[in-house]
């Protein structure tokens, strides 16, 4: 038989005062003890751990408990576990909790445990304590990352030792497309720090953003750092109307970096060049090639985004610029750029061909290898080393000291990792989490459609990489490039979450679990059991949509993550919890959705319920369409068209169909697929029943607008635009979507 021992750590005084006559007798307070009768299931720890044992039993913590340190480098750790358990912090080895380093440990790797003499926490260095408190987190009840825990708490008397698989687990956080204020960053970094992701890296400047306060150059942040309304930088993806955005100071990011550090998470920063360079452009146009463009097919507009390589002003430029990233990050790397560089500018440029001539350059990638090289040069003076996107490799080879990040494809991953470069591996067909998550939800697509399972689905070897080129792989990123975010209500961080979560689960898996048999089923099951701890982190992630069925005038839904169903009726557009089976002979009209905390999953339905029709139809235009994507294109459906120039105010674009069109919803856009660019920034919708007269439907929205329930079948359908310009040299137009009666 077990028996039950209670082991006083920590003895307070508790008085209380009655009346005026005087104090209540003295009482023991117990701080910790441990019941060894009853056993405590262990909890689910995502990552999974490398060893797990469960002594059985459960010990028990009061409020009373304090945590210690013995190492002063170790304060910032406890003072960051105290915030969240609200426990007092000493200097010693006595507390309830206590932190130490061990020399014997990796400095990542750490040891938990949990026993009759307290919860101790041993790490290599102190990456490797906090990890530990990451997991103890997850042995405690998930209250504990709302702040609210209830005293006494209990936890499973266990032994985890555990370390990761790569040294490098990174995200990427877009911050120009669209603007996050220091306190949502500082709120994604606790996401972060939660999943054992130990490295973020801001992408701070880009054609539509400059984020970073440069005191040399103050213009860069207080001008670059807005777009719209009255502002110098043109309004993109979202926001066109008003002066919108902002940037860190240097005080911002100083917070930011010290607030990720207590949590063992390194800030790189970006800084993208020679390319996306439009917004520091049109503050500097003297930094672009020496030759006049033609502006017309843009209003006016000069929409030229890349730094002219020879020009010897602008490296004294990027030296005041780089100069001060690097005095401000104490990240070893800085990520200087290097992707998707328009060098037919630099093809146009008579100083860029002299350059090249005088140093025998038969290419503008060795041009772009010059320029970064120059780069890198600068900042080896500030002693940091550089970062690159997989492009910048193109040209010739960068010093052995470049890491490269690469995002193109797995193929340009392990290209570098053949070369010998430190290999950050972030393909986008597996780690971009901007990307879809199904072909009806927003997002991406470029890369490919994928969710969790996708994910969770990557090994180096599954993929192709040799023993030779894992050895040079650093670890992985995920990422989140934010054109979308701007339109999809960008005040809050819903979006965000919804794209990364549970992606970002799985991510943080495979990049600290040396194990590469993987069972998917079996990983859903712990996501779910997941849930419950994102739920009281207030994250807005996605759930799995739900199973609808069909049979004998039947219609079910279920899920299987606890979530509450709901059902929608076309038209009605008002959600009903789903209680039972429906009975109905038109299922189409039914949509289902399922929540619980602020997670949300996509909606679901019978595959009818989302079929589309494609009645023939000519697009004409105030504008000409472009030579190589012609308005057929687009009348054929399923491809975009392009007009040949921007829209100024009175343009427009007409879709008429040869027979009048019967729906009960039609979709018509500027823009990209799923993308808000290339638009008409703002107009309106006209409706024709006959082909001669119109009126007027209303506003388009990020250049769409969905016509619902027509009063009758649609002859012609006309967008009108009135704004000038959209900071591109075209107008996009997609084919009309359109889904029939049911």
């Amino acid at each position: 038989m077990r028996k039950l021992r209670y082991i006083v750590l920590l003895l307070s005084l508790a008085i209380t005062a009655v009346g005026c006559s005087g104090n209540t007798p003295r009482e023991k307070v117990v701080s910790y003890w441990v019941d060894e009768t009853k056993d405590m299931p262990m909890p689910e720890i995502i990552p999974s751990p490398q060893s797990v044992v469960n002594y059985g039993g459960s010990c028990y913590v009061n409020a009373t408990a304090d945590i210690s340190y013995t190492a002063e480098s170790l304060k910032p750790a406890a003072e960051y576990l105290a915030s969240f358990i609200s426990l007092s912090v000493k200097d010693g080895n006595d507390g309830v909790i206590h932190l130490a380093l061990d020399p014997k440990l990796d400095i990542e790797e750490y040891r938990l445990v949990e026993d009759a003499q307290g919860i101790r926490i041993s790490g290599g260095g102190y990456g490797g304590v906090v990890n530990g408190i990451t997991t103890l987190f997850q042995l405690l009840p998930e209250s504990v990352y709302a702040k609210s825990l209830s005293f006494p708490v209990e936890l499973p008397l266990c032994e985890v030792v555990d370390a990761p698989r790569y040294e490098y687990r990174g995200f990427m956080l877009d911050v120009c497309r669209t603007w996050m204020p220091k306190d949502a960053v500082m709120e994604y970094v606790d996401l972060l720090a939660f999943h054992k992701i130990n490295t973020l890296r801001l992408h701070l400047t880009d054609d539509e953003a400059w984020r970073m306060e440069i005191e040399s150059h103050p213009e860069l942040a207080k001008e670059g750092g807005f777009r719209g309304g009255d502002a110098k930088i043109w309004p993109r993806y979202g926001k066109w109307n008003e002066r919108w955005g902002g940037y860190y100071t240097k005080a911002d990011m100083r917070e930011i970096i010290e607030y990720a550090a207590v949590r063992n998470i390194e800030v790189i920063p970006e800084i993208d060049l020679p390319g996306h360079s439009l917004c520091i452009a049109t503050l500097h146009p003297e930094i672009l090639c020496d030759y006049q463009p033609d502006t017309s097919r843009a209003i006016g507009y000069d929409t030229r985004s890349a730094f002219c390589a020879a020009n010897e002003e602008n490296y004294q430029l990027l030296d005041d610029i780089l100069r001060e990233v690097c005095e401000l990050f104490p990240s070893r790397y800085i990520h200087i750029g290097g992707d998707e560089v328009d060098m037919s500018q630099w093809r146009r440029c008579p100083d860029c061909n002299a350059l090249m001539q005088a140093r025998g350059m038969t290419s503008t990638a060795e041009l772009q290898q010059y320029f970064m090289s120059r780069l890198a040069e600068i900042i080896a003076r500030y002693d940091k080393r550089p970062a690159v996107w997989n492009e910048a490799t193109e040209g010739g080879k960068l010093s052995a000291e470049t890491r490269v990040y690469g995002w193109e494809s797995v193929k340009e991953c392990r290209a570098s990792a053949a070369e010998g470069y430190s290999t950050v591996v972030m393909p986008g067909d597996y780690f971009y989490f901007d990307m879809k998550q199904s072909t009806r939800e927003t997002g991406h697509d470029w890369a490919a459609i994928f969710d969790w399972t996708k994910v969770y689905s990557f090994t180096p070897e599954s993929v192709g990489f040799t023993a030779v080129e894992q050895q040079n792989i650093l670890g992985f990123e995920a990422s989140f490039f934010s054109e979308l975010y701007a339109s999809n209500r960008p005040e809050t961080l819903d979006f965000l979450h919804y794209q990364t979560f549970p992606r970002m689960v799985a991510f943080a898996e495979i990049a600290w679990v040396n194990n590469d048999n993987r069972d998917k089923a079996e990983f859903y099951k712990r996501i779910v059991s997941h849930y419950d701890r994102l739920d009281a982190m207030g994250v807005a992630y996605r759930l799995m949509p739900p199973t609808v069925e069909y049979k004998d005038d039947i219609l079910t839904a279920s899920t299987n993550d606890e979530s509450k169903l709901y059902y929608i009726i076309d038209s009605e557009n008002i959600e009903q919890e789903y209680i039972e089976p429906i009975s109905t002979s038109k299922p189409t009209k039914y949509s289902f959705i399922s929540r619980r905390g602020k997670a949300e999953s996509p909606r679901a339905a019978v595959a009818a319920h989302f079929k589309t029709i494609t009645p023939k139809f000519d697009i004409t235009s105030s504008m000409d369409d472009s030579e190589r994507f012609s308005f057929d294109k687009a009348e054929g459906y399923g491809r975009l068209a392009r007009t040949s120039r921007a829209a100024d105010v009175g343009d427009w674009v007409m879709f008429t169909f040869e027979t009048p069109v019967k729906c009960r919803r039609m979709v018509v856009a500027t823009g990209n697929f799923q993308l808000p660019r290339y638009i008409f920034e703002n107009g309106y919708v006209e409706i024709s029943y006959n082909g001669e007269s119109f009126e007027r439907a209303g506003a388009l929205d990020c250049g769409k607008y969905t016509i619902e329930y027509p009063v009758r079948a649609i002859k012609a359908v006309r967008m009108v635009c009135t704004s000038r310009g959209n900071g591109a040299e075209w107008v996009s137009i997609q084919p009309p979507t359109i889904y029939p009666l049911l």
